[in-house]
């Protein structure tokens, strides 16, 4: 999927999970993965109309284990950069 944003193209994005909760107060969704996602990897998150906000991701939590690589089907913790909501999707760039 490409993703537009002030009317201007950014590379090739992949769907790589959505947001099943957030919270607020220390800033970290969960996130179900319907793809891999590694320390480094550079994401997007974004709502149904538009792009929210994009981050490099530099830690994953899986029941509070740091982990390098998360697997399709895991539910990962994530710090995020800015607010985020419950259904926001995520994709890798």
């Amino acid at each position: 999927m490409k993703i537009i944003t002030k009317k201007k193209t950014i590379k090739k994005a992949k769907r790589v999970g959505k947001i099943t909760h957030y919270f607020g107060k220390i800033k970290v969704g969960v996130i179900k993965l319907s793809d891999s996602l590694s320390i480094g990897d550079e994401i997007i998150v974004k709502s149904k109309t538009e792009e929210r906000f994009k981050q490099k991701v530099s830690s994953i939590e899986v029941d509070g284990k740091k982990i390098k690589k998360a697997k399709k089907g895991q539910s990962i913790g994530l710090k995020m950069k800015d607010k985020a909501r419950e259904d926001y999707l995520v994709f890798k760039v």
